[in-house]
């Protein structure tokens, strides 16, 4: 995610990303944060840390990152120092996004396949324990990254853009730190949140087969039923947003690892593979801005408050 994309797709489809992500995200933070969605407390504080981080990824990546490079090659975002931080930033908050996405599928196998830890691991207290962890490893295991740039060139003494130094290429270290990097992010957390998610599916057929035989029905007016029902739908329309959105990014991860051909740096829309490389960037970013339409058709309360919340200023001003 370093080099930005130039071409004609990319320099509006970008903005469009911007535009839409940061409001979603914020009214997602604003309707959670009123806990009037009828979801628990641990979920509500997994789902607002997910819609902050990803918040501050549209912040970071689209924004300062894309649109900055693209629009403004000659401002202060395109020095060596800022090009740094925001490449930093960058892996910070993709980082904390995708293992808050993981630590909220966990907590929903928790709550739904292993009753005995429901009531000891799906608290509040534990939420939020796991949350700042989880954005404390992101930040400390992405530090190394700040001592693997060099400038691109130096004119009248300022440094400009930066690239890998070329021993980031060719230390057994710093290659071993960079298959870390891809396996942390997304590999295992794309096979992580298939995983438990295959169990959970596999868990809920077994245990609504015998929750039928049980009670003598099809489960109709079983509130147990009902209220599981709304947490899986939620927990499985994240996962396949998750998945879906990230699924090309691991293809490409899998052909570079497999074929050692390379990521490509430079910025050529004729070659297919950067095209695919750029895109797969794309698509994993659009994952950091739809969680408040998910939200939206999920949850019956949350897209009753969503309403609200989008008719307040009219409401207001007619009022």
């Amino acid at each position: 995610m370093h080099g930005p994309a130039k071409g004609l797709f990319f320099a509006i489809s970008y903005p469009i990303l911007a535009a839409i992500g940061v409001p979603a995200n914020l009214v997602t933070i604003v309707i959670l944060s009123r806990g009037r969605c009828g979801l628990s407390g641990c979920i509500t504080y997994y789902l607002i840390a997910i819609a902050l981080t990803d918040f501050l990824v549209i912040i970071s990546a689209v924004i300062l990152n894309r649109i900055g490079r693209i629009y403004f090659q000659n401002s202060v975002l395109s020095t060596t120092p800022a090009c740094t931080l925001t490449n930093l930033l960058v892996y910070f908050t993709r980082d904390a996004s995708v293992w808050l996405t993981v630590a909220f599928t966990i907590d929903r196998f928790v709550a739904i396949c292993c009753q005995s830890l429901k009531t000891r691991y799906c608290t509040e207290k534990t939420a939020l324990l796991v949350i700042g962890i989880v954005c404390v490893l992101s930040c400390v295991r992405n530090v190394p990254f700040y001592f693997t740039y060099q400038p691109l060139y130096i004119l009248d003494g300022l440094p400009w853009f930066c690239v890998f130094k070329p021993s980031y290429y060719t230390l057994p270290a710093w290659q071993a730190f960079g298959w870390l990097d891809n396996i942390l992010t997304p590999f295992l957390p794309f096979l992580l949140i298939l995983l438990l998610n295959a169990l959970t599916v596999k868990h809920i057929l077994a245990a609504s087969r015998a929750r039928r035989r049980l009670r003598g029905r099809e489960g109709h007016g079983d509130p147990e039923m009902a209220n599981r029902k709304r947490s899986i739908i939620l927990l499985f329309a994240i996962a396949l947003s998750f998945l879906l959105l990230w699924v090309t990014y691991v293809i490409y991860f899998l052909y570079v690892w497999i074929t050692g051909v390379g990521y490509r740096t430079s910025l050529d829309f004729k070659d297919p593979r950067y095209i695919f490389q750029e895109t797969a960037n794309m698509l994993q970013l659009v994952s950091s801005c739809n969680n408040v339409f998910i939200y939206a058709v999920a949850q019956t309360k949350f897209r009753e408050d969503l309403k609200k919340v989008l008719l307040c200023p009219f409401t207001k001003l007619t009022g």
